[in-house]
């Protein structure tokens, strides 16, 4: 997988087609990344441990889904676009992500 946690992407796909967003976290053996404020859904939080001294309260909480990888691509920092990646070997021997226009270290 590409994309890696700490990323700058934006979505190409889906009903929030356009927002841009750090991942928080990525998930290789699923193909998926959690991109900060993208695909938020609600999501009904238990009441646990009423009464104790690490109680959490309950109710619904809004919080960032995962989505598919392919429905994002990394933004280039210099053009502020989507652009692909890609790997090359560097001459001592160390294998670095590149963006495919433009030929630049990620």
């Amino acid at each position: 997988m590409k994309i890696k946690k700490g990323d700058h992407v934006v979505v190409l796909a889906g009903k929030d087609k356009g927002a841009t967003g750090q991942v928080i976290a990525a998930f290789p053996a699923t193909s998926k990344v959690v991109v900060e404020g993208v695909n938020m859904v609600k999501k009904n939080k238990k009441v646990t441990n009423p009464g104790g001294r690490s109680a959490n309260e309950g109710g619904i909480v809004t919080q960032e889904a995962p989505i598919h990888v392919s429905n994002v691509a990394l933004v280039d920092p210099e053009t502020k676009r989507p652009a692909r990646v890609g790997y090359q070997i560097n001459e001592d021997g160390t294998k670095v992500r590149v963006l495919r226009p433009s030929g630049k270290e990620v």
